[in-house]
């Protein structure tokens, strides 16, 4: 009897646990962004230096064409050179971005394309 009080005691346990971790809105989650005001200062500079600095220095690195330390930069990456369409690709492809790297988390990409979309604010 005793073993069997002790499994429903760590049911009730678990159920308590799993049903407390809810969400109710989505501005709770974690890692929420908002798209209504994508810019370069308070969005993507942060994913550029996060995952393409590495490689597009100040001065190139590892076969990379272009830096992409600056607004200009990346904009022109953006407009010019195919930018959005290299971290676009499928995990592995030729030319997906970051080279040799894992892809970049969809919602990432997104907030680059709304950024695009948005005008390339800085």
């Amino acid at each position: 009897m005793k073993k069997n009080n002790s499994l429903l005691l760590l049911t009730l346990a678990g159920t308590l646990l799993v049903s407390s971790c809810t969400n109710d809105s989505s501005s709770d989650l974690v890692g929420n962004n908002d798209f209504d005001n994508v810019t370069y200062t308070n969005t993507i500079k942060s994913i550029i230096d996060n995952n393409c600095i590495s490689c597009h220095a100040a001065t190139p690195i590892n076969g990379a064409p272009m830096s992409l330390t600056t607004y200009e930069n990346v904009k022109q990456a953006v407009q010019e050179r195919g930018l959005l369409d290299r971290i676009s690709r499928a995990q592995g492809a030729p030319g997906m971005m970051p080279s040799g790297g894992t892809r970049l988390p969809q919602s990432l990409i997104d907030l680059v394309f709304e950024w695009n979309a948005q005008g390339l604010n800085e």
